[in-house]
């Protein structure tokens, strides 16, 4: 993947390259690559996970017909994987990671919080995506006659467990770079046995394509209109909402020199092609059965296949923990937690293990937490409102210079807390959750509840973050505009690179 850096040929420059990946700093232009097909596959693989099939099933499972469901995937996605481009864009075009830019719209202090979130929901979604395919893959070896699949398996699930973790461990632990070579090997055999998958599916599995609801009871009017923006916040807009807080740690490893275009494309298409996919596999799947979870399906059906199968299943929570794992990781340091990426990679791993492991044995628990989880990732879509205000409006026009980010506790240069983003970011999570329709009664809001169910929590959380944000942050923003000209001279590389970055673009 780094062939093409333009540090390339500049002595010690690998060197240099695990150097700034190890304490949080900006991406000098010398350690980024110039090449954007990293960023296709790393969203493509972290994509590529049985749990989109299942998300996809949800729209059959809450009683819509196939026509509807696809079109929710297709118009929910193109939208909120272009906001999703957005955030990339930003990574690009400073250098620093998700919670870092937070600084700026919440305070040096106050952004703790946003970066403890984004923390815990990677240590919560590490041990969730790993427990979630463990009876799949029980299954899966039970086909193959490895194991009992009738049996609890507990110490077979471990074992499994400990083997997926370990290998999400080793290629976060060395960085980017391994992760966008892992992305790049194994997304493309994958896709092959998506291929497969879908061709055996759709042409030898008598789908239902004009599928339009259970008999004798298809959703019409209100009930819907609920049904469809409920998987549209699930695996629509939704899904696209929840990278935002991830995109910036990947894509500050693109040159500057890269058109925004091409980097843009590759991220938001590497999104969109997987998700849509297999949310359409998983909703043509359901038509056979509108309550059938699609991963069994394809384990009772797919015979011969049972061994790819079972390759693309162990891919997806790997594919997608490597990214929980090494941003959880610059989250944590964001906190200022004083240790070495590599060391929070260890720890998070140890981590998500141990909640796997209780999990297994505790799964009322383990879907309680899951549905928890999905909850709590509605804040993201009130921090992305005051991002996109704060770095396409307030600092796009006033740039102060993403050097001044990594100052320490006690800066002038930064406020200790932006009350205009903690304000913000507290009214869009409260409109959030009263737009918000979910599983557990305490996640179902009172607009949401009375409108029959609609959820449009993700829009007005997103909505009410960025007005607040729009009206109070330029005045706390022009409080920390510089007097004079901002000089690199004497800067050092990281912060010289950030700053030319940012005013240049």
């Amino acid at each position: 993947m780094y062939e093409n850096l333009s540090a390339a040929t500049t002595p010690g420059s690998a060197t240099a390259q695990t150097d700034v990946e190890q304490n949080l700093q900006s991406i000098p232009e010398s350690a980024r690559t110039r090449s954007v097909a990293g960023q296709f596959w790393i969203w493509a693989g972290a994509n590529l996970a049985p749990i989109n099939w299942v998300l996809g099933a949800l729209g059959v499972q809450l009683g819509l017909g196939f026509a509807d469901t696809v079109t929710v995937l297709v118009v929910g996605n193109l939208i909120g994987m272009a906001l999703f481009g957005l955030f990339v864009l930003l990574g690009q075009r400073t250098g620093a990671t998700g919670m870092v830019l937070a600084r700026a719209a919440f305070g040096r202090c106050g952004n703790y919080l946003p970066s403890a979130i984004q923390a815990l929901l990677g240590i919560g979604w590490c041990a969730v995506n790993t427990w979630i395919i463990l009876d799949l893959v029980m299954a899966l070896l039970g086909k193959l006659g490895i194991v009992d699949p009738d049996q609890p398996n507990v110490g077979p699930k471990i074992l499994v467990a400990f083997l997926i973790m370990a290998a999400q461990v080793i290629i976060a632990w060395f960085g980017y770079k391994a992760i966008a070579a892992f992305e790049k090997w194994t997304v493309p055999p994958t896709i092959v046995v998506l291929v497969a998958m879908s061709v055996v599916s759709w042409f030898g599995m008598n789908i239902d394509w004009g599928y339009a609801g259970p008999p004798g009871a298809v959703l019409e009017g209100g009930a819907r209109i609920a049904a469809m923006t409920t998987v549209m916040t699930v695996i629509g807009i939704g899904w696209g909402i929840t990278w935002f807080t991830y995109a910036a740690d990947y894509s500050r490893f693109v040159s500057t020199s890269v058109p925004k275009r091409k980097v843009y494309l590759a991220s938001v298409f590497g999104q969109f092609l997987p998700v849509v996919w297999l949310g359409i596999l998983g909703a043509s799947l359901a038509t056979k059965s509108g309550t059938a979870d699609p991963g069994h399906l394809i384990v009772d059906n797919f015979g011969v296949l049972a061994i790819p199968v079972l390759f693309l299943v162990l891919h997806g929570p790997i594919a997608t923990n490597i990214l929980n794992i090494y941003t959880f990781s610059v989250a944590a340091q964001a906190l200022d937690i004083k240790a070495k990426r590599r060391s929070l990679n260890l720890f998070v791993g140890v981590l998500a293990l141990a909640g796997v492991v209780f999990f297994i044995v505790q799964e009322d628990f383990a879907s309680t937490l899951s549905t928890w989880l999905g909850g709590l990732v509605a804040w993201v879509a009130a921090w992305g409102g005051i991002m996109l205000v704060h770095y396409f409006r307030v600092d796009k026009r006033h740039p102060v210079g993403v050097d001044r980010l990594f100052d320490p506790v006690g800066t002038r240069r930064l406020p200790a807390f932006n009350w205009a983003g903690i304000t913000a970011l507290i009214v869009g999570i409260f409109a959030t959750w009263l737009f918000m329709y979910g599983v557990l009664p305490i996640m179902q809001g009172p607009i949401a509840t009375a409108m029959g169910g609609v959820d449009l929590s993700w829009l007005a959380g997103g909505i009410v973050a960025a007005s607040v944000y729009g009206v109070l942050g330029p005045r706390v923003h022009a409080r920390y505009l510089p007097t004079a000209p901002i000089s690199t001279a004497g800067s050092a590389p990281a912060a010289e690179a950030a700053v030319v970055n940012l005013v240049n673009d």
